[in-house]
C-alpha cells in the first residue's frame, strides 16, 4: 500500500470446524447418524471442502447400504492433497476419535447448516452491493430489488438460493405423500378444494405448482367463478399439522387475489352480495331494505377474519407480481393465487414490443411462481372474437388469445360458457310461435353454466355443469342446488 501499511485481513466467513469434525466422526463411528442428519444438511453446508467431500463419499456408501468407516473410506482419499496436508488417512481415524453421541448429532448438524445459511446471506449481500455499484442502463434498480428479494425469499424458505438436481427417490417420496393425502380423504382430493363438488371430481382439487387458465368471453362469469372459488377456499381455511409434520393449511387455504381490472371494493361487494343474498346493484345504489342491510352488515362481520388478501394495483409487471406473492407467503402464508386477468399483467420493457412474446413471458412467469411457491395459480384469460362467428359458441383451445404460449404453459385450461347469455339476446317478438320456442329454450338453460375443461395435464378433459345465479353472481353445484328448489 502507498502508506506502507499492511492490507486488512479478509474477515473469515462464519464457520465451526470443530462441529464439522465431531459430526463426521459420529457418522464414521455409527452410520445411522447419517440418516438422522441427512434431512438437515448437505455436503455444500460444510465450510471445509475436505469435510464436504468426506460427508459426500460417506453418504453415497451409506445410501448403498455399504459401510462407511475410516478404513473403507481410505481408498477414496489416497490421492487427496487436502487430506495429505492434515495427516493423510490417519485424519479419518482422528475424526472417528472425536465423535459425538447420536443424541448430539442433530444439534451439530443444525449448527453447521445455520452457519452455511449465514455465509449464503453474506454472499447475497455482497452481490447486491456489487450489482448496485455497476451502472448498467439496461438494468433498472427495481429489477435489482426484485432479484434480491427472490434470492432472499429462497434462502429464507430452504436455506439455498440456487436450484439443482434432486434424486428420484426424493421426488418419489413427495409423490407418495400426495397420494396418501388423497387416500386419507377417502379417495377424494389431492389438492385444494374449490368448494364446487362437481369441479373437484374432474380436477381432483387445485394442485400445487399447477398453472390453471380460466378463460371465457365477456359476461360469461369468469371473475364471478374465480371469486366464488377464492372465497370458498378462504372460508374453509383451517390450520394444522401436515403430513410431513410441518404447520400449514389442512383444509382450505390462504388466498392471494390480484385484481387488475376491478377494485378491491368492487370485489368485496361481489362476495358480500353472494353471502348476504342481496343483488350487487342494490348494494352499490344503497337501495336496501332494513333487513337486507342488516344481513349485509352481518355478512361483512362474519367475513372479517377470512384469509383472503386482495391487491388491486393496475398494470402490474410480472416481476412485481411475483415479488408481492413471495412477500405474502412469507408474511401471512399463501396456498392459492388468483390473477384477474392475464392480459392486464405487463411483461418486461424488452418484451413489450412484441405482444406474443410478452404474453409468453407472463405465462412462463406465472408458471414459475406456481412452482417456486408450490401453490396452484389460477389466471383468467380473454378469448378472441372468433367465438362469436360460430353457430356453436362453446370455446375451444384455439380461441385463446396468443393461444400458443398460454396453452403450452398451462397445466389446466378451462372455459366458462353460459348458453343463456346468447339465447337471451335472440328473443323474437312476443306472441309468435318462435317466441314460444324461445321460451322453452330459455327454461332449459336458465341459471345454468358450463365449465369446459379443454386441457388437463394430469387428468381427463370434459364438461362440468354448474348453477349460476346472476342476481348474486353465484356459482354452485347443479344437482345440490336443484334439490334445494333453486329451479
Amino acid at each position: 500500500m502507498a502508506d506502507g501499511g499492511q492490507a486488512p485481513e479478509i474477515e473469515a466467513r462464519p464457520h465451526n470446524i470443530e462441529a464439522e469434525q465431531a459430526l463426521l466422526g459420529a457418522i464414521l463411528v455409527n452410520n445411522e447418524v447419517y440418516d438422522r442428519v441427512a434431512s438437515i444438511i448437505e455436503s455444500r453446508h460444510f465450510y471445509d471442502p475436505l469435510h464436504a467431500r468426506i460427508f459426500e463419499v460417506a453418504g453415497r456408501r451409506i445410501q448403498k447400504n455399504a459401510l462407511a468407516t475410516p478404513i473403507t473410506l481410505k481408498a477414496f482419499f489416497e490421492n487427496d492433497e487436502a487430506l495429505a496436508e492434515v495427516g493423510g488417512p490417519a485424519y479419518l481415524a482422528r475424526l472417528a476419535g472425536a465423535a459425538v453421541s447420536i443424541f448430539n448429532a442433530r444439534d451439530y448438524a443444525q449448527t453447521i447448516h445455520d452457519l452455511a445459511v449465514r455465509r449464503d446471506l453474506m454472499n447475497i449481500g455482497e452481490d447486491i452491493v456489487l450489482s448496485a455499484r455497476v451502472a448498467d442502463h439496461e438494468v433498472e434498480p427495481k429489477d435489482q430489488i426484485v432479484e434480491a428479494e427472490q434470492r432472499l425469499y429462497a434462502l429464507a424458505e430452504t436455506g439455498k438460493y440456487e436450484g439443482g438436481f434432486q434424486p428420484f427417490v426424493q421426488a418419489a417420496k413427495e409423490s407418495v405423500m400426495v397420494a396418501n393425502a388423497a387416500y386419507q380423504r377417502g379417495g377424494g382430493l389431492a389438492g385444494v378444494s374449490t368448494g364446487l363438488m362437481d369441479m373437484d371430481k374432474k380436477l381432483g382439487g387445485l394442485h400445487p405448482s399447477d398453472l390453471i387458465i380460466l378463460a371465457g368471453r365477456p359476461s360469461m362469469g369468469k371473475t364471478s367463478l374465480v371469486t366464488n372459488i377464492a372465497f370458498n377456499i378462504a372460508k374453509a381455511y383451517r390450520r394444522g399439522t401436515l403430513q410431513d409434520g410441518s404447520e400449514g393449511a389442512v383444509d382450505g387455504g390462504v388466498v392471494g387475489f390480484f385484481s387488475l381490472e376491478m377494485s378491491a371494493e368492487q370485489l368485496a361487494t361481489r362476495i358480500l352480495s353472494e353471502q348476504a343474498e342481496i343483488p350487487s346493484e342494490k348494494i352499490r345504489k344503497g337501495d336496501m331494505e332494513e333487513d337486507e342491510f342488516r344481513r349485509f352488515v352481518e355478512a361483512a362481520r362474519d367475513l372479517e377474519a377470512i384469509p383472503l388478501h386482495i391487491d388491486d394495483t393496475p398494470a402490474l409487471p410480472i416481476s412485481t407480481l411475483a415479488a408481492r406473492a413471495r412477500r405474502l407467503k412469507r408474511q401471512h402464508g399463501l396456498d392459492v393465487l388468483m390473477v384477474d386477468y392475464l392480459q392486464l399483467v405487463r411483461g418486461s420493457s424488452k418484451a413489450g414490443e412484441n405482444r406474443v412474446q410478452e404474453v409468453s413471458e407472463i405465462t412462463q412467469g406465472l408458471k414459475a411462481i406456481a412452482k417456486e411457491l408450490n401453490i396452484p395459480v389460477i389466471a383468467l384469460s380473454q378469448l378472441s372474437r372468433q367465438v362469436e362467428a360460430r353457430d356453436d359458441k362453446r370455446p375451444q383451445l384455439s380461441d385463446l388469445r396468443e393461444s400458443g404460449s398460454i396453452e403450452q404453459d398451462a397445466d389446466v385450461v378451462m372455459f366458462v360458457f353460459r348458453e343463456e347469455y346468447y339465447i337471451a339476446r335472440q328473443q323474437p317478438r312476443e306472441g309468435t310461435p318462435e317466441h314460444v320456442e324461445w321460451m322453452e329454450k330459455m327454461d332449459e338453460v336458465h341459471n345454468r353454466a358450463e365449465v369446459i375443461i379443454g386441457k388437463q395435464r394430469h387428468g381427463p378433459i370434459g364438461k362440468v355443469d354448474l348453477m349460476f345465479d346472476s342476481r348474486f353472481t353465484r356459482f354452485g353445484d347443479l344437482a345440490r342446488d336443484m334439490a334445494r328448489g333453486a329451479f
